[in-house]
Protein backbone atom coordinates (compact mmCIF):
# COMPACT_ATOMS: atom_id res chain seq x y z
CA UNK A 1 0.00 0.00 0.00
CA UNK A 2 1.51 3.31 -1.05
CA UNK A 3 2.27 5.73 2.33
CA UNK A 4 -0.54 8.22 1.37
CA UNK A 5 -2.98 5.18 0.66
CA UNK A 6 -1.58 4.13 4.47
CA UNK A 7 -1.61 7.18 6.04
CA UNK A 8 -5.42 8.23 4.79
CA UNK A 9 -6.51 4.09 6.20
CA UNK A 10 -5.23 5.19 9.22
CA UNK A 11 -6.36 8.15 9.84
CA UNK A 12 -10.21 6.74 8.72
CA UNK A 13 -9.68 3.98 11.45
CA UNK A 14 -8.54 5.85 14.80
CA UNK A 15 -11.80 8.57 13.43
CA UNK A 16 -14.16 5.25 13.62
CA UNK A 17 -13.09 4.45 16.69
CA UNK A 18 -13.14 8.23 18.26
CA UNK A 19 -14.67 7.77 21.12
CA UNK A 20 -12.21 4.70 22.05
CA UNK A 21 -9.24 6.70 20.88
CA UNK A 22 -10.81 9.69 23.43
CA UNK A 23 -10.91 7.51 26.47
CA UNK A 24 -7.27 5.77 25.66
CA UNK A 25 -5.57 9.23 25.21
CA UNK A 26 -7.39 9.91 29.04
CA UNK A 27 -6.37 6.90 30.29
CA UNK A 28 -2.66 7.35 29.11
CA UNK A 29 -2.84 11.51 30.10
CA UNK A 30 -3.70 10.53 34.00
CA UNK A 31 -0.68 8.07 34.61
CA UNK A 32 1.61 10.87 32.20
CA UNK A 33 -0.12 13.66 34.72
CA UNK A 34 1.26 11.65 37.59
CA UNK A 35 4.61 11.06 37.26
CA UNK A 36 4.89 14.39 36.02
CA UNK A 37 3.62 15.62 39.65
CA UNK A 38 5.83 13.01 41.39
CA UNK A 39 8.75 14.48 39.87
CA UNK A 40 7.63 18.15 40.47
CA UNK A 41 7.24 16.75 43.86
CA UNK A 42 10.47 14.85 44.42
CA UNK A 43 12.98 17.65 42.36
CA UNK A 44 11.24 20.89 42.30
CA UNK A 45 9.61 21.53 45.94
CA UNK A 46 11.66 22.15 48.97
CA UNK A 47 11.16 20.84 52.27
CA UNK A 48 12.81 20.74 55.79
CA UNK A 49 15.21 18.34 54.67
CA UNK A 50 16.18 19.10 51.06
CA UNK A 51 20.05 19.59 50.37
CA UNK A 52 19.23 22.43 47.70
CA UNK A 53 18.73 26.01 48.71
CA UNK A 54 15.39 27.59 47.56
CA UNK A 55 17.33 28.96 44.76
CA UNK A 56 18.27 25.40 43.50
CA UNK A 57 14.73 24.82 44.03
CA UNK A 58 13.86 27.91 41.90
CA UNK A 59 16.43 26.98 39.22
CA UNK A 60 15.08 23.61 38.24
CA UNK A 61 11.12 24.97 38.24
CA UNK A 62 12.43 27.54 35.60
CA UNK A 63 13.97 25.06 33.85
CA UNK A 64 11.26 22.30 34.07
CA UNK A 65 9.40 25.34 32.63
CA UNK A 66 11.86 26.40 29.99
CA UNK A 67 11.80 22.63 29.10
CA UNK A 68 7.77 22.48 28.63
CA UNK A 69 7.95 25.82 26.54
CA UNK A 70 10.27 24.59 24.05
CA UNK A 71 8.38 21.51 23.64
CA UNK A 72 5.38 23.10 23.27
CA UNK A 73 6.55 25.65 21.16
CA UNK A 74 8.50 22.61 18.52
CA UNK A 75 4.63 20.42 18.75
CA UNK A 76 3.66 23.75 17.51
CA UNK A 77 5.56 24.73 14.88
CA UNK A 78 5.83 21.03 13.80
CA UNK A 79 2.05 21.20 13.03
CA UNK A 80 1.96 24.70 11.51
CA UNK A 81 4.83 23.52 9.01
CA UNK A 82 2.48 20.66 8.11
CA UNK A 83 -0.36 22.71 7.23
CA UNK A 84 1.94 25.06 5.01
CA UNK A 85 3.57 21.83 3.16
CA UNK A 86 -0.08 22.00 1.03
CA UNK A 87 -3.61 20.17 1.04
CA UNK A 88 -1.75 16.67 2.47
CA UNK A 89 -2.43 17.91 6.08
CA UNK A 90 -5.72 19.16 5.47
CA UNK A 91 -6.87 16.33 3.82
CA UNK A 92 -6.00 14.05 6.34
CA UNK A 93 -7.53 16.38 9.15
CA UNK A 94 -10.73 15.94 6.86
CA UNK A 95 -10.75 12.47 6.65
CA UNK A 96 -10.73 12.16 10.31
CA UNK A 97 -13.33 14.80 11.08
CA UNK A 98 -15.79 12.66 8.71
CA UNK A 99 -15.13 9.62 10.36
CA UNK A 100 -15.73 10.86 13.91
CA UNK A 101 -18.39 12.36 12.98
CA UNK A 102 -20.38 9.28 11.25
CA UNK A 103 -19.48 7.30 13.90
CA UNK A 104 -20.22 8.70 17.39
CA UNK A 105 -23.45 8.54 19.21
CA UNK A 106 -25.60 11.11 19.29
CA UNK A 107 -26.02 10.82 23.08
CA UNK A 108 -22.10 11.00 23.42
CA UNK A 109 -22.04 14.52 21.11
CA UNK A 110 -24.48 15.20 23.75
CA UNK A 111 -22.11 15.37 26.95
CA UNK A 112 -19.42 16.66 24.41
CA UNK A 113 -21.55 19.99 23.71
CA UNK A 114 -22.11 20.03 27.71
CA UNK A 115 -18.40 19.82 28.04
CA UNK A 116 -17.34 22.27 25.37
CA UNK A 117 -19.46 25.14 27.13
CA UNK A 118 -16.68 24.88 30.33
CA UNK A 119 -14.12 26.10 27.96
CA UNK A 120 -16.30 29.20 26.04
CA UNK A 121 -15.03 32.68 26.50
CA UNK A 122 -17.81 33.36 28.64
CA UNK A 123 -17.25 30.37 30.97
CA UNK A 124 -13.50 31.18 31.00
CA UNK A 125 -14.28 34.88 32.13
CA UNK A 126 -16.76 34.67 34.35
CA UNK A 127 -14.14 32.17 36.03
CA UNK A 128 -10.98 34.73 35.79
CA UNK A 129 -13.09 37.50 37.10
CA UNK A 130 -14.08 35.30 39.96
CA UNK A 131 -10.81 34.06 41.01
CA UNK A 132 -9.13 37.62 40.67
CA UNK A 133 -11.42 39.06 43.10
CA UNK A 134 -11.14 36.35 45.63
CA UNK A 135 -7.79 36.39 45.60
CA UNK A 136 -7.93 40.29 45.89
CA UNK A 137 -10.05 39.69 48.82
CA UNK A 138 -7.90 37.60 50.54
CA UNK A 139 -4.87 39.88 49.82
CA UNK A 140 -3.09 37.78 47.25
CA UNK A 141 -2.34 40.73 44.99
CA UNK A 142 0.52 39.53 43.31
CA UNK A 143 -0.90 36.15 42.71
CA UNK A 144 -3.87 37.79 41.52
CA UNK A 145 -1.93 39.98 39.05
CA UNK A 146 -0.40 36.95 37.58
CA UNK A 147 -3.91 35.31 37.25
CA UNK A 148 -4.99 37.78 35.76
CA UNK A 149 -2.06 38.41 33.25
CA UNK A 150 -2.20 34.74 32.31
CA UNK A 151 -5.73 35.13 30.96
CA UNK A 152 -5.49 38.21 29.63
CA UNK A 153 -2.16 37.54 27.84
CA UNK A 154 -3.68 33.78 26.21
CA UNK A 155 -7.08 36.41 25.04
CA UNK A 156 -4.36 38.34 23.35
CA UNK A 157 -2.16 35.72 22.19
CA UNK A 158 -4.83 32.96 20.74
CA UNK A 159 -6.49 35.92 18.34
CA UNK A 160 -3.03 36.49 16.92
CA UNK A 161 -2.00 33.32 16.03
CA UNK A 162 -5.80 32.26 14.29
CA UNK A 163 -5.27 35.78 12.23
CA UNK A 164 -1.44 34.52 11.36
CA UNK A 165 -2.98 32.09 9.78
CA UNK A 166 -6.10 31.98 8.35
CA UNK A 167 -7.18 28.05 8.44
CA UNK A 168 -11.40 27.96 7.82
CA UNK A 169 -13.06 25.93 10.18
CA UNK A 170 -14.72 22.53 9.75
CA UNK A 171 -18.19 22.64 7.94
CA UNK A 172 -20.36 22.37 11.09
CA UNK A 173 -24.18 23.61 9.84
CA UNK A 174 -26.09 20.75 11.36
CA UNK A 175 -24.02 20.54 14.14
CA UNK A 176 -24.86 21.08 18.43
CA UNK A 177 -22.48 24.06 18.53
CA UNK A 178 -21.78 26.79 16.01
CA UNK A 179 -18.24 29.07 15.94
CA UNK A 180 -17.09 31.90 14.25
CA UNK A 181 -13.51 33.15 12.99
CA UNK A 182 -10.51 31.14 12.15
CA UNK A 183 -9.50 27.85 13.41
CA UNK A 184 -6.37 27.20 13.73
CA UNK A 185 -5.15 27.08 16.84
CA UNK A 186 -8.22 26.29 18.96
CA UNK A 187 -8.61 28.68 21.38
CA UNK A 188 -11.04 26.30 23.63
CA UNK A 189 -8.53 24.21 23.43
CA UNK A 190 -5.54 26.54 24.73
CA UNK A 191 -7.64 28.68 26.84
CA UNK A 192 -8.57 25.77 29.12
CA UNK A 193 -5.28 24.80 29.40
CA UNK A 194 -4.31 27.90 30.81
CA UNK A 195 -6.83 28.70 32.63
CA UNK A 196 -7.63 25.27 34.46
CA UNK A 197 -3.67 24.47 34.68
CA UNK A 198 -3.32 28.12 36.35
CA UNK A 199 -6.51 27.58 38.81
CA UNK A 200 -4.58 24.41 40.08
CA UNK A 201 -1.63 26.30 40.55
CA UNK A 202 -3.24 28.92 42.32
CA UNK A 203 -5.39 26.91 44.72
CA UNK A 204 -2.30 24.61 45.48
CA UNK A 205 -0.48 28.07 46.46
CA UNK A 206 -3.87 29.17 48.52
CA UNK A 207 -5.01 26.46 50.40
CA UNK A 208 -3.21 25.95 53.85
CA UNK A 209 0.37 23.63 53.31
CA UNK A 210 -1.02 20.41 54.71
CA UNK A 211 -4.02 20.43 52.60
CA UNK A 212 -2.67 21.91 49.32
CA UNK A 213 -0.08 18.95 49.61
CA UNK A 214 -3.08 16.57 49.53
CA UNK A 215 -4.81 18.17 47.31
CA UNK A 216 -2.08 18.96 44.57
CA UNK A 217 -2.52 15.45 42.74
CA UNK A 218 -6.09 15.75 42.59
CA UNK A 219 -6.01 19.31 41.40
CA UNK A 220 -3.39 18.83 38.60
CA UNK A 221 -5.92 15.65 37.61
CA UNK A 222 -8.95 17.33 37.57
CA UNK A 223 -7.02 20.44 35.05
CA UNK A 224 -5.61 17.74 32.77
CA UNK A 225 -8.86 16.13 32.09
CA UNK A 226 -11.14 19.15 31.86
CA UNK A 227 -8.41 20.27 29.46
CA UNK A 228 -7.95 17.49 27.20
CA UNK A 229 -11.89 16.95 27.46
CA UNK A 230 -12.51 20.41 26.52
CA UNK A 231 -10.01 20.52 23.78
CA UNK A 232 -11.45 16.90 22.27
CA UNK A 233 -14.99 18.04 22.43
CA UNK A 234 -14.40 20.97 19.64
CA UNK A 235 -13.54 17.66 17.33
CA UNK A 236 -16.30 15.73 17.95
CA UNK A 237 -18.67 18.87 17.55
CA UNK A 238 -16.76 19.54 14.16
CA UNK A 239 -15.85 22.87 14.71
CA UNK A 240 -12.05 22.30 14.77
CA UNK A 241 -9.83 20.08 13.39
CA UNK A 242 -8.15 17.87 14.95
CA UNK A 243 -4.79 19.52 14.13
CA UNK A 244 -6.04 22.87 15.66
CA UNK A 245 -6.67 21.08 18.83
CA UNK A 246 -3.25 19.93 19.31
CA UNK A 247 -2.05 23.29 18.24
CA UNK A 248 -4.16 24.49 20.98
CA UNK A 249 -2.72 22.52 23.54
CA UNK A 250 1.13 23.26 22.54
CA UNK A 251 0.35 26.84 22.16
CA UNK A 252 -1.60 26.90 26.23
CA UNK A 253 1.00 24.61 27.42
CA UNK A 254 3.77 26.75 26.71
CA UNK A 255 1.63 30.20 28.08
CA UNK A 256 1.06 27.99 30.68
CA UNK A 257 4.65 27.29 31.34
CA UNK A 258 5.79 30.85 30.63
CA UNK A 259 3.26 32.21 33.55
CA UNK A 260 4.33 29.48 36.25
CA UNK A 261 7.91 30.52 35.43
CA UNK A 262 6.92 33.98 35.87
CA UNK A 263 5.25 34.19 38.91
CA UNK A 264 7.76 31.65 40.54
CA UNK A 265 10.39 34.41 39.57
CA UNK A 266 8.41 36.76 41.07
CA UNK A 267 7.53 35.23 44.17
CA UNK A 268 11.20 34.20 45.19
CA UNK A 269 12.68 37.74 44.59
CA UNK A 270 10.03 39.96 44.98
CA UNK A 271 7.04 38.71 47.49
CA UNK A 272 7.61 35.83 49.06
CA UNK A 273 3.89 35.89 49.95
CA UNK A 274 2.56 36.64 46.70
Amino acid sequence: MPPDDFSAAAVHALGTHGLLLFLALLALLLPLATTLWWLAQRYAVRTETSALPAGGYLLIRLAAGFAVLVGAAAVFAEIAEELGDGERAGELDQLFSDAVRDNTPQAALQIFAWITRLGDTASLSVLGVAVALVLLVRGRRWLALGWSLAISGHALLNPTLKALFERTRPVHEAGLVHADGWSFPSGHSSGSVVVYGMLAYVLMHSLPPALARRASLPLVLLAATLAFSVGCSRIFLQVHFATDVLAGFASGTAWLAVCVASIELSRHYGRPHA
